[in-house]
């Protein structure tokens, strides 16, 4: 049975459900990738939580989750490292592949915030993903 249709089931249906627009689902080598647009930084933190729930730290490696949130306005933080670039990662966790780096100083706009210690930003190039909070000011 498809990974679609059996383990992320609820996902893809959260995502449908939540407005993901250009939602695409598809199956490669054991792996499901479910890429799209969801409509704000909240329906994409959801859709980490769930996916975490079905797989508790990330472990199994079976989905890639590409889903980005549509343009739109959010407020601007500057980036407070001590001196070092920020890393951008894909999901919130150090467990989740580096996506960017945010320059130190830098402003970036934060999305939404996924629980206290992570926060999902976009640069002004266009690289989106999760941050430490603690470095946002």
């Amino acid at each position: 049975m498809a990974l679609q249709d059996s383990k992320y089931k609820e996902l893809v249906d959260a995502a449908r459900t939540a407005g993901v627009t250009d939602l695409q689902v598809r199956e490669q080598d054991n792996i499901l990738y479910i890429d799209g647009n969801a409509p704000s930084g909240t329906v994409k933190d959801q859709l980490w939580a769930l996916y975490n729930k079905i797989d508790p730290d990330f472990n199994s490696g079976d989905l890639i989750l590409n889903v980005n949130v549509a343009l739109g306005t959010g407020a601007k933080a500057k980036v407070v490292t001590e001196s070092s670039n920020l890393n951008i990662r894909k999901g919130p966790g150090t467990d989740q592949p580096i996506v960017g780096k945010a320059a130190h100083h830098e402003l970036v706009t934060v999305l939404s915030k996924a629980n206290d210690q992570w926060s999902l930003i976009r640069t002004d190039k266009g690289e989106e993903g999760y941050v430490y909070t603690q470095y946002l000011e």
